[in-house]
């Protein structure tokens, strides 16, 4: 096997003064190779379309001397372009560099004895707020956990070893820019608005969103949408706008709700029948006291008996499992269920809800929405007011789990 030199290209751009940075450390013990996970984790980001810039060790797990897990490495593995690489001293610092400059999704230093360096040399700010700054991930041995206490104290985030942990730490803020990522930039067919449903045709599938507000403004543009493709429409998921949002959604699902998908019958709730403990409902779903009678009603506008968005915080820790309303995804109130859901079973369930496995990383189960099989049908309906219990005259809901 042979191996390449690291250069990376000098540029003349300037790093910003204060850049962010967001680390997170996987705490590992010493004997034990952690590079094999770390490379798994970004190498599925860069298979659904996010930048990736870092390395992980490619070989000699332990230099000679070395007991504690921190000494340095001499061979790497870069996560771009997969070549073996020999990596001089100040490696660290030019990785950094240049995911700053190519504002990269992650940065992966798989050694944390290089971050310090490149920290101070790159004048980075360590932040702990979800979503500021770009996500580093190092890794350390539990001996020396003490230095990543000196390095990132209270704002770091300590990581235990396996996938499920490292998706936690990523976090559920991207999973919009996530499912954008893998909509094909087919054309778009079809826009249909109504009073309160968005729905979007592609050439092989049908999406619905709720529109929090009437979608005026939709409609008043709907030859400029229509001239776009689904995947930059699928972009306007991460606008602050409720329509624009809903319209990205809509765009979404019409890229994983194909026609030929494969799934179980039904909305996916009654896979909840038999858990035991106590399971709380986020959103309203028509029957649900039938199938889950027990179970903890949260809703907006809250009946007797019911509880308010309030309560989420309160309700959603500990719980058995959650069913949500596929509303959530739009009005942004899914990353925090989410966060207060970690690791119990979730149902993302509705017509909103797209069918993608991509969701099963940041935390659902179940996955219910709608496949629609008559799409001239569901656009007059659409645009007609019609609500969510006719439209299975226009197709049928299916649902996928994990």
């Amino acid at each position: 096997m042979t191996y390449a030199p690291l250069h990376l290209g000098q540029s003349s751009q300037t790093v910003p003064l204060a850049p962010w940075i967001r680390p997170g450390v996987v705490v590992h013990d010493p004997d034990d190779s952690i590079d094999g996970l770390l490379a798994q984790f970004a190498l599925t980001l860069k298979g659904r379309g996010f930048q990736v810039v870092g390395y992980v060790q490619g070989n000699n797990r332990g230099c000679s001397g070395a007991s504690d897990g921190c000494a340095n490495r001499i061979q790497y593995f870069d996560l771009a372009d997969g070549q073996r690489l020999e990596v001089e001293r100040g490696a660290a610092t030019r990785y950094m560099r240049q995911a700053m400059r190519e504002q990269a999704d992650l940065l992966v230093i798989s050694r944390f004895a290089a971050c310090t360096e490149a920290t101070e040399a790159v004048r980075a700010e360590v932040s702990a707020v979800d979503g500021q700054g770009m996500p580093l991930l190092t890794s350390i041995a539990g001996g020396c956990i003490h230095k990543w206490h000196s390095y990132a104290r209270q704002d770091g985030a300590m990581i235990a070893p396996d996938l499920s942990a490292l998706w936690r730490w990523w976090g559920p803020e991207r999973l919009y820019r996530d499912l954008e990522l893998g909509v094909a930039a087919d054309p778009v067919v079809r826009i249909a608005c109504g009073t309160r449903w968005i729905m979007v045709e592609g050439p092989h599938g049908c999406g619905l969103a709720y529109a929090p507000k009437p979608p005026h403004e939709i409609k008043a543009r709907l030859a400029h949408y229509l001239n776009r493709d689904l995947r930059s429409l699928a972009a306007l998921s991460q606008s602050w706008d409720p329509a624009e949002m809903a319209l990205g959604i809509a765009a979404i699902n019409a890229h994983y709700n194909r026609y030929d998908l494969t799934g179980k019958t039904g909305n996916g709730i009654r896979a909840f029948r038999k858990v035991s403990g106590r399971v709380v409902a986020v959103g309203a779903f028509p029957g649900i006291d039938g199938i889950l009678p027990h179970c903890q009603v949260v809703e907006t506008d809250p009946r007797p008996g019911e509880y308010p968005l309030m309560a989420l915080e309160t309700l959603l820790p500990g719980c058995a499992a959650a069913v949500v309303n596929s509303s959530a995804l739009i009005n942004r109130n899914l990353t925090r269920i989410l966060r207060l859901t970690a690791g119990r079973p979730l149902a993302l369930t509705g017509p909103s809800t797209p069918l993608t496995p991509r969701l099963f990383d940041y935390g659902a189960t179940v996955l219910g929405g709608l496949q629609v099989t008559d799409s001239d049908g569901l656009a007059a309906a659409i645009r007609a007011g019609a609500l969510p219990r006719e439209f299975s005259k226009f197709g049928h809901f299916i649902n996928i789990q994990q």
